[in-house]
């Protein structure tokens, strides 16, 4: 089963993700995503795949989120996903997707539920 893993190494939940991921036998692929940021159109997939407003995709303890104004509730979708494209620190972490389904995996342990659902 094909796994990705969107992954910030300095992220201690990350870091927990990725080895829950491996001592339950998968090698995922790893997107570091501050090194290889998403476009605005794989961040779309992204939040259809995961099924949740954009928002929840963003951090907002970053300091490009004060900075650029996000929490202004008038702001589109395609406008947060430009943030986040140009931003890549705010992309909430970590994301794990797999053929069946996606999820940002905070706490780590959802992970699990991820895989489960993903059990043949």
């Amino acid at each position: 089963m094909e796994i990705t893993i969107y992954h910030n190494p300095r992220c201690s939940k990350s870091r927990q993700t990725l080895e829950l991921l491996r001592e339950a036998g998968h090698d995922p692929l790893v997107v570091e995503y501050l090194k290889t940021p998403p476009t605005p159109r794989q961040l779309q997939a992204l939040v259809k795949r995961l099924g949740v407003p954009v928002r929840d995709l963003i951090r907002t303890n970053e300091q490009p989120y004060e900075d650029l104004g996000l929490a202004a509730a008038d702001l589109s979708e395609p406008e947060l996903i430009k943030a986040i494209a140009e931003n890549p620190i705010l992309l909430n972490r970590p994301i794990v997707v797999t053929p069946h389904g996606a999820r940002i995996c905070r706490p780590p342990e959802l992970v699990g539920e991820l895989l489960e659902s993903s059990a043949p």
